[in-house]
């Protein structure tokens, strides 16, 4: 039997989904007790104690000099410039990417644009943003959008332009105007492949936001693991950026969820 027809079973799925995990946990930690074994206060490799202890200061212990929880403002402030970022590069990408990919004449304007746009390293920009804006929330929240916003266009036009002709040509025999083939034909069929696309800068826009916070911020993830690696503090990295996976983690199965349940009629055409 060829090993392209081999479907595991649930079990067996189930199996081969925890064991790259379990291999790297593996990995971790008896690499972290071979160096504490030859020096007790090894910081390179923390052991699980230290940085269930590290956590547990963080995130349920009071800091003295903020009168709140670390982990958890860190958590919100981060949240909350990603989620207005994402939000403006959304809603953007939908009316844009509608706009480029069903008109040709906003095609041949503004397409060649948003594909250069697009190849440009976002991070290179960040000094820019912080001089002309300065080290305020709106220029992390500009970077965020700098960097997804014309990949999201490009991808979400793309979409567009591989509808089929034919829905294009029946709506204009039935008397469709252009606003009305936007609204009516290609808004319904672009809301879901939105998502996989969100889905897709999900991590750009995580590692735009921790670049932001670590060069000029004063809360947020990403400043706080650039504040405590002058300590080597890698009990708290290391949760910090596990947490940081799990959020994003939760953020992408909360979109695949989103999708499922407000476009049930997706998933099976895909899977066609």
């Amino acid at each position: 039997m060829r090993l392209v027809n081999i479907r595991p079973g649930r079990q067996t799925r189930f199996y081969l989904l925890a064991l790259p995990f379990v291999l790297v946990a593996i990995a971790y930690f008896a690499g972290s007790s071979a160096r504490l074994a030859q020096n007790t206060n090894d910081k390179l490799l923390p052991a699980l104690p230290s940085m269930v202890q590290a956590v547990k200061q963080m995130a349920f212990e009071v800091d003295p000099r903020t009168g709140g929880y670390l982990m958890a403002s860190d958590t919100v402030a981060s949240l909350g410039r990603l989620g207005s970022a994402l939000a403006i590069s959304t809603v953007a990408a939908l009316v844009l990417g509608i706009v480029i990919g069903l008109l040709p004449g906003a095609n041949a304007l503004l397409g060649p644009f948003v594909s250069v746009t697009s190849m440009v390293p976002p991070l290179a920009l960040l000094p820019i943003l912080f001089i002309v804006m300065g080290l305020g929330e709106n220029s992390k929240i500009a970077l965020i959008v700098i960097g997804t916003l014309p990949c999201m266009i490009r991808d979400l036009a793309m979409k567009v332009q591989e509808l089929p002709r034919e829905q294009i040509v029946k709506a204009q025999t039935l008397g469709a105007s252009t606003w009305q083939i936007a609204l009516r034909v290609a808004m319904p069929q672009t809301l879901p492949r939105l998502i996989d696309v969100l889905r897709l800068q999900l991590g750009p826009a995580w590692l735009f936001l921790i670049a932001a916070e670590a060069i000029a911020s004063d809360s947020g993830l990403g400043y706080r693991i650039f504040l405590v690696r002058r300590y080597l503090a890698m009990d708290v990295i290391i949760p910090y950026v596990a947490w940081i996976t799990l959020l994003a983690f939760l953020i992408d199965v909360g979109l695949r969820v989103t999708q499922r349940r407000l476009f049930p009629w997706f998933a099976s055409v895909r899977a066609e």
